[in-house]
This record gives C-alpha cells, sequence and structure tokens, in this order.
C-alpha cells in the first residue's frame, strides 16, 4: 500500500493505493458524494484497493479538494507504476455507457502530458462543476507522470459522460499496468 498525505490551509488528505489490492477493501470519503462515485468507478474497474478520507474547504467550492486529490492520486500512482515496471506501459480504451461513447489512451512513459475533451451540455454535475473534471484529469496526469488522452466521442447524458471517462481510463491504465518481460522503450529506459 502507497501512502500519500497532504496538508494545507485548504485540505487535509490521507491516501493508501495498492494496485494490486482487493479492488472490494476501498474507502472514499472526499465530502463530495459524487466524487466518492466516480474514484469508486475508477478503483473498482482498475482492480485498486483504495483508502481515502479528505477534508476540504467545501464552503469556498469544490476546487481545492478535487485538485488536491487528483495530485495525491497523480504522486500514488506514480510510485505505483514505477514498481510495476516492466509492463505493458500502453493503454486504451474505447467504453460505451449507454449513449456515451468515450475513449481513452495512455502512456506510462514519464513524460506528463494531458489532452481532455469531455464537452459537457451544463455548468454542474453531482454538485460539482463539470470544468473540475477536465482540471482532475490533467492535474492526475501531470503528478502521475503519464500521458493521457481522454476523448468523449459523443454523449446526451452527462452522467454518462463523466462515468464513462473515468472507467475508460481505469480499463487503460489497467491494461497499461499488465506485466510483460522486458523494457517497453527503445532507449533502454522510461
Amino acid at each position: 500500500m502507497i501512502e500519500v498525505k497532504r496538508s494545507t490551509k485548504e485540505t487535509q488528505i490521507e491516501l493508501g493505493l495498492d494496485i494490486n489490492g482487493d479492488a472490494k477493501d476501498k474507502n472514499i470519503n472526499t465530502g463530495l458524494p459524487f466524487f466518492d462515485h466516480m474514484l469508486d468507478q475508477l478503483a473498482s474497474h482498475a482492480g485498486w484497493n483504495m483508502q481515502l478520507q479528505v477534508t476540504a474547504d467545501l464552503e469556498v467550492d469544490d476546487h481545492h479538494g478535487i485538485e488536491d486529490v487528483a495530485i495525491c492520486l497523480g504522486e500514488a500512482f506514480y510510485q505505483a507504476w514505477q514498481q510495476a515496471m516492466p509492463a505493458q506501459r500502453y493503454g486504451q480504451r474505447l467504453l460505451p455507457m449507454d449513449e456515451a461513447l468515450t475513449q481513452c489512451a495512455v502512456d506510462l512513459c514519464g513524460r506528463p502530458y494531458a489532452v481532455i475533451d469531455l464537452p459537457f451540455s451544463q455548468p454542474m454535475l453531482g454538485g460539482i462543476n463539470t470544468e473540475m473534471w477536465e482540471h482532475f484529469f490533467y492535474t492526475f496526469s501531470i503528478n502521475s507522470k503519464i500521458t493521457l488522452h481522454l476523448k468523449n466521442q459523443y454523449f446526451r447524458n452527462n452522467h454518462h459522460l463523466i462515468e464513462s471517462a473515468f472507467k475508460a481510463m481505469a480499463y487503460a491504465l489497467k491494461e497499461a499496468l499488465s506485466p510483460v518481460a522486458g523494457e517497453r522503450s527503445t532507449k533502454g529506459v522510461l
């Protein structure tokens, strides 16, 4: 179990992440039930044990808590994928969720980059500003030092749009972490 703690004037976070753990053994409490639901989808479909307790200044807004969770989760995932090497490195998923179709591709490469295209049709979802979802994925990718491409192809329901994004990333990361013999770079090292 990789543990990351973060304490600022805005948030206090304690995170435990085991990418080889039992996905049924999760305890996620961010103070934002819809965010908890999305993180539960990520952990469940990626096959992770995630223990997360967050106290954030939600009286201000949702930004600090979501951003700091993405920082901590990214830092923990970076440590996890470093320990998992050699792994497949690349992962991708085209994920349907009812009328929504979302594509995700990842590269566990140590070169952080993110291209996120999630075209919400409303400003709020589950009590969270929809702009925060792009910020969450961007912040996670930068702190985990991965390349992340996440694009919704089409949707009608905003809930399905974001849930398909979390699930697509979960399966892409799971594929990228698959064990493989030898290094996955012509450079000899990532």
